[in-house]
């Protein structure tokens, strides 16, 4: 087992901005306002499929944005609401935040849906400001903006296709020359000493992991060798491609070879015997007797299992071997797990305080998340719109705070970056 990894940035839409807006019709000579407010931001949302194995798609794309909200209308008509943006991914992938190292999700089961990205809530319009005192507000809000960051996709990938065979028969040059793993490759027995895995692309979207299992050798259902941690690894895959060295090479004989492994597969566990098995006869390209590979396919035709000559070092009957691979993990079911996956505790960030005052050079600085949306809806030209300000700081305790923190008349205060205004009680 290995972790695939992926870091993506991912931006929900921004709320759309309420409009300022008045009633213009001709026999209607007192008309009030009329401004929509914006419609909200679309959310990234990530679903689990099963039918995705890795996550190799996401070495190409990078960044993905959901559609902002539309901008509100005239007639109090509220602007249409930004599309959600849905990223597949396969299921088994946790999501963290890669600033703050905080688990978003746990995709564990096929369909699930989390939303990683809220869309920024739309803008109200000046309709929405008008009361008894003030008749023609001449401002609005506008849209917050959407929740942006990188995220980083892990998935604990499990091999889809285990390679079986005896030491030496070619199976990590399989894996070399199928996938973009670099397993160290010898003419030795027992070169490896741990699974090596791969992922195998066939197409975008279309991509299974392959492993190269250590090679078995008789007994290792007992432990002779490194026998019982090599068989765990075989334990989740759906197929095997059982890869028999026909060149004699060796000195032994393949057919041998073929039904000692398959003794083996059995002794160690029944039900992992009957995994579904394609025979790859290696080392086509160094045959000298063809009786050879005609006893393995009738060999392998008892058990109903399909045999491709390959030659990994010329690459002969590769392509055809793993696209049939592929078709045959699409097609099958997920097998029984022998050992229940670590439930992940899913945390989610607290929320960011709203808002912060500090001292700084003698100027009362407010500053934060809060602060800033609010000064974007403002219209410092109209004095509707400063009542506004004036009151909405006043409702969320600024001004207490402000006094809390030794303010005095006169004392400047900054709002947001740029923003000064004389402090008058």
């Amino acid at each position: 087992m290995f972790v695939d990894i992926a870091e993506i940035y991912i931006k929900a839409g921004d709320g759309g901005n309420g409009i300022v807006s008045f009633r213009r019709e001709k026999y209607v000579p007192a008309g009030g306002p009329d401004g929509g407010d914006g419609g909200n931001g679309g959310n990234v949302i990530l679903k689990a499929e099963n039918k995705l194995r890795t996550l190799a798609d996401f070495r190409y794309k990078k960044h993905y944005k959901a559609e902002r909200g539309a901008d509100g209308g005239t007639s109090k008509c509220t602007g249409k609401k930004g599309e959600d943006l849905i990223i597949k991914v396969p299921v088994g992938t946790i999501v963290k935040d890669k600033e703050t190292g905080i688990i978003l999700a746990d995709l564990k089961h096929d369909g699930q849906t989390e939303v990683v990205a809220k869309g920024g809530t739309g803008g109200k319009g000046n309709a929405n400001f008008a009361t008894p005192t003030r008749q023609a507000p001449n401002f609005a809000k506008n849209g917050t903006p959407g929740e942006e960051k990188w995220i980083i996709l892990e998935l604990k990938l499990l091999a889809d296709v285990g390679l079986i065979g005896m030491p030496n028969v070619g199976k990590s040059t399989i894996l070399s020359v199928v996938s973009s793993a670099k397993p160290k490759i010898a003419d030795y027995h027992f070169t490896t000493l741990t699974p090596n895995l791969g992922v195998v692309s066939i197409d975008e979207g279309e991509s299974f992991v392959m492993a190269d299992i250590p090679g078995l050798i008789d007994g290792a259902h007992k432990g002779v060798g490194l026998g019982h941690d090599f068989l765990k690894h075989i334990e989740r895959t759906k197929l095997l491609i059982h890869v028999v060295d026909i060149s004699g090479v060796e000195g032994r004989d393949p057919v041998d070879d073929f039904n000692t492994i398959n003794k083996e597969l059995k002794y160690y566990n029944s039900e992992l015997a009957k995994r579904p098995q394609v025979v790859a006869a290696n080392k086509t390209d160094i045959l000298t007797d063809e009786k050879v590979l005609e006893r393995l396919a009738a060999e392998a035709g008892k058990l109903g299992y399909k045999v491709f000559p390959i030659s990994a070092a010329t690459g002969s009957g590769i392509k055809e071997l793993i696209r049939y691979a592929y078709e045959q993990v699409r097609s099958l079911p997920e097998p029984v797990l022998f050992s229940p996956d670590q439930d992940i505790t899913v945390y989610r960030a607290e929320e960011k305080e709203e808002y912060t005052i500090h001292v700084e050079n003698g100027v009362y600085v407010v500053d934060g998340p809060w602060i800033n949306r609010l000064l974007r809806g403002i219209n410092f030209n109209d004095i509707e719109s400063l009542r506004y300000f004036q009151r909405s700081l006043k409702q969320k305790g600024v001004i207490n705070a402000l006094v809390e923190k030794g303010i005095k008349e006169g004392d400047t205060v900054r709002v947001g970056k740029d923003m000064e205004f004389e402090y008058i009680p």
